[in-house]
């Protein structure tokens, strides 16, 4: 595949091919050493940036490295990742012309730190992580303030029922 990796108007730098890709192409593989989610945690526990792709097997995370690792984050993307054989592999989900960037949906999931998206389409839903992760993420909020809510409430009910004290009914202040 002709790759090269350039100045990017999403981030930093970015992969382009300098030739046409048909749909359905294998583009490049995601390649690095394998750690287990315990061992990518402590080594970029804090870490600003990361290149780690978690494998569907969940005990195994690629700290990616090579021309992989520098496929930018876009919401409206024209490549997928696809596991095959224990291999990670970015594939072309549509004709992709010679000077355009290679881009994928990270879907990224499992964390609540900021991942805003400056990818630009028509298509962009602010953030890097999925749809799925977000609605998540938005159901665990919604529950957390109905939580809050039924405390306040309670709290109020507290403070208008009348308390004895010393044997005489007194109302609360």
């Amino acid at each position: 595949m002709a790759l090269v990796i350039r100045p990017s108007r999403i981030h930093a730098a970015g992969v382009f091919t300098t030739a046409p890709i048909r749909k359905g192409s294998r583009v490049v593989e995601y390649s690095g050493p394998r750690l287990s989610p315990e061992e990518a945690n402590r080594l970029y526990d804090g870490a600003a940036r990361t290149y780690l792709y978690g494998l569907e097997d969940g005990k195994t995370v690629i700290d990616g490295e090579g021309m992989g690792a520098y496929l930018n984050h876009s919401c409206d993307p024209n490549c997928e990742v696809d596991e095959l054989k224990n291999r990670v592999w970015i594939l072309a989900i549509r004709k992709i012309a010679a000077g355009e960037e290679l881009l994928w949906d990270y879907n990224l999931y499992d964390d609540d730190d900021p991942a805003p998206c400056h990818c630009g389409s028509a298509k962009c839903r602010g953030t890097m992580y999925s749809r799925e992760w977000m609605a998540k993420l938005r159901r665990a909020a919604r529950k957390k303030a109905e939580k809050r809510a039924a405390r306040a409430a309670a709290k109020k009910i507290q403070k208008k029922t009348p308390r004895r004290r010393r044997g005489i009914l007194a109302s609360s202040q």
